[in-house]
């Protein structure tokens, strides 16, 4: 059995003029419909319960990034996650380890 992953997209992307803006835009809402959640401006994530599952999500990313924008995507066991330091106004911040999930019948 894989073991839960997390995904994460760093981003940058052009945003001098009012295309651009609406491009950025337009690629920030597509990672929300991909089921991710921003983390920070230009730093989003979805938690993978099983691993694997990347390929589709990647497609349209890679398609879907406005010219002249700069992506990586990595993946993180959920330990490798769960054990990363955060702060919050210079105070540790502590998050769940997991997140809650959605069950649809």
């Amino acid at each position: 059995m894989d073991e839960p992953m997390w995904c994460v997209v760093m981003f940058d992307l052009p945003v001098k003029t009012k295309p651009q803006r609406q491009e950025a835009t337009q690629f920030r809402l597509l990672l929300l419909d991909l089921g991710f959640v921003m983390v920070q401006l230009s730093v989003y994530t979805k938690f993978l319960p099983v691993g694997g599952g990347l390929a589709l999500p990647v497609k349209s990313i890679k398609s879907n990034l406005p010219p002249g924008g700069k992506v990586r995507v990595f993946t993180m066991t959920d330990h490798q996650w769960a054990q990363a330091l955060r702060f919050s106004n210079g105070e540790p911040e502590v998050e769940p380890e997991q997140p809650e999930l959605l069950t649809l019948f």
